[in-house]
């Protein structure tokens, strides 16, 4: 069983903590089928990536943060099928406060709107597409949060979904466990430790550390 050891635990938000991908997946095809653009092709990438930085790369052409701004707004209204997490709330009630935060490449609107929805704490320090330059798979979002929490980047363990979040955590220097709920386990292998649901990472305070335990 592996375990880590960290100060704080910084979490992606949907495909970890909420189950978005339905919604996510309607929306990104809509787009697509409006703009003439493969879906298949944009579902590959899009994952993981702030919205404007997928629409830069697939549809140059348009105004990237007009179009993420419209499709998140969008997302934001469809919670068809939009759940929490299962283990999401244990998990993080067993943490203690101040040692956890939420980095999304959505908008802080969208990741707010998906917290209330799911019932789950919004945290004091949430990082999200508006509150950075870069997005995942640079590590800017995740060196932003752990700076906020007052960690090192060492000092801090990452759950993601996506091999753009993967990549992203260690680019950070920092550890990362994955949750296949976006991706196959064999796109994940860049983890640190791969588990099937959070209700398997087990964390406990053992002095001024967090002892994460995971099968």
């Amino acid at each position: 069983m592996p375990t880590f050891y960290c100060s704080a635990i910084l979490f992606d938000l949907d495909g970890v903590l909420v189950d978005s991908t339905r919604s996510v997946t309607r929306q990104w095809r809509i787009w697509a089928k409006d703009n003439g653009i493969d879906p298949e092709k944009l579902l590959e990438i899009a994952h993981g990536r702030r919205t404007a930085e997928t629409v830069r790369l697939l549809a140059p052409h348009l105004a990237a943060e007009e179009e993420a701004r419209m499709l998140e707004t969008r997302e934001a209204a469809d919670t068809d099928g939009v759940t929490v997490m299962p283990g999401a709330a244990a998990l993080l009630q067993a943490i203690p406060a101040g040692c956890w935060c939420v980095v999304t490449s959505g908008t802080r609107h969208l990741a707010t709107s998906r917290l209330r929805l799911g019932r789950l704490p919004i945290p004091d320090v949430l990082v999200t597409a508006d509150d950075v330059v870069n997005g995942k798979p640079d590590p800017e979002p995740y060196l932003k949060g752990a700076r906020l929490l007052g960690m090192s980047p060492e000092e801090c363990l990452v759950i993601e979904d996506t091999p753009a979040g993967i990549e992203a955590g260690h680019a950070g220097g920092m550890k990362v466990i994955a949750l296949p709920s976006t991706y196959a386990v064999a796109t994940l292998q860049a983890a640190d430790a791969v588990v099937n649901t959070l209700s398997q990472i087990r964390v406990a305070l053992r002095g001024s550390e967090l002892q994460v335990d995971v099968p």
